[in-house]
């Protein structure tokens, strides 16, 4: 059989290549359309049974309602909330694995090399609400205020424990800039979770808490006493604690607003189908009942707004770091 003449095979290879033109935006389009097909996973770098777990547990059965699929919680908990880092990173963008997305993660790339980048491998698709961190001491603590803690801290150099969720978590950053300015030595003691680090509060394993409002059963239960906020404003919940501003600490305002995102390469059709689920599930009764219980509202920014907060908040971060010597240096 002859061969085909030169010009027979070139238009052969414009019609094939004019017809992949065709069918990959066709499947993409019939893939967003068909989307959620199966199970989501929902990925959350905290513990079981904290409160940033059982808030997104509840936040992801009803956005499941809205998209007509079930959701799974998958906890990846560690190294300050930034483990979902390399999840997002290694993910197949189909919509499929989407996550919890802390602002440790945007912090983390400018303390430490990481193989991954949350600004290039994540896309955020909708911004839910943000915590108020507070300074606890066990009930009877001797440390009646802050400036009791600070007195002691000075008297008993690298005697005074403090503990956080994680190294470079918004909690040891706060912390780390008020004993730092007060020139005070501490021992910092890292902790995977609100749970484990409250219980070791109220037990005097640990002498002093930094955390979210995870905090709060244990104030509410007479385990734990609430010394002051880092609000910028005194909380609703607790309005006679102080906030560090307050107390003569300025730049002491520190939150951690979070949200969803999804690999990047995810379509912008499967995007907006997660951002307008999750929009109607948080400001879902159930879901702001539970976000009340840790003095929290929902703070909600569209797909565009927050990947423009995303934007800006590392500009923040990495300003942050480098006055408190913790940012990378170059080598």
């Amino acid at each position: 059989m002859n061969a085909p003449a030169p010009r027979s095979r070139m238009r052969r290879a414009l019609i094939g290549a004019a017809a992949c033109s065709i069918t990959l935006p066709a499947f993409a389009f019939a893939q967003a359309a068909s989307y959620p097909s199966r199970a989501i996973t929902l990925v959350v770098p905290w513990p079981a049974g904290g409160q940033t777990d059982i808030t997104m547990r509840i936040l992801a059965e009803l956005a499941a309602k809205q998209l007509g699929q079930p959701m799974v919680v998958d906890n990846k908990p560690g190294a300050a909330g930034t483990l979902v880092g390399p999840v997002m990173h290694n993910a197949t963008p189909d919509g499929y694995t989407i996550a919890q997305l802390p602002l440790t993660l945007y912090r983390a790339p400018l303390q430490r090399k990481v193989s991954w980048d949350p600004v290039r491998d994540i896309t955020p698709v909708i911004q839910i609400s943000g915590v108020t961190f507070g300074i606890v001491v066990p009930v009877d603590s001797p440390f009646q205020n802050i400036a009791d803690l600070v007195a002691w801290g000075r008297a008993h150099p690298g005697l005074l424990t403090v503990g956080s969720t994680g190294v470079g978590s918004t909690a040891h950053l706060a912390m780390e800039d008020v004993l730092s300015r007060e020139g005070v030595p501490y021992i910092h003691v890292p902790y995977k979770g609100t749970a484990d680090q409250m219980i070791a509060v109220a037990t005097k394993t640990l002498m002093v808490g930094v955390n979210s409002t995870g905090f709060a059963p244990y104030i509410e239960s007479g385990k734990l006493r609430l010394l002051a906020t880092f609000n910028a404003t005194r909380s609703k919940r607790w309005p006679q604690v102080p906030t560090m501003r307050e107390l003569g600490y300025t730049d002491a305002v520190y939150t951690s607003p979070y949200g969803i995102g999804v690999p990047s390469a995810v379509q912008k059709d499967i995007v907006r189908k997660l951002h307008d689920a999750f929009r109607t599930a948080m400001f879902d009764p159930l879901h702001l009942q539970e976000l009340a219980k840790y003095d929290q509202d929902p703070e909600y920014l569209d797909t565009a707004n927050y990947a423009r907060y995303v934007s800006e908040v590392t500009a923040r971060e990495r300003l942050l770091l480098a006055r408190l010597g913790l940012a990378t240096r170059p080598e």
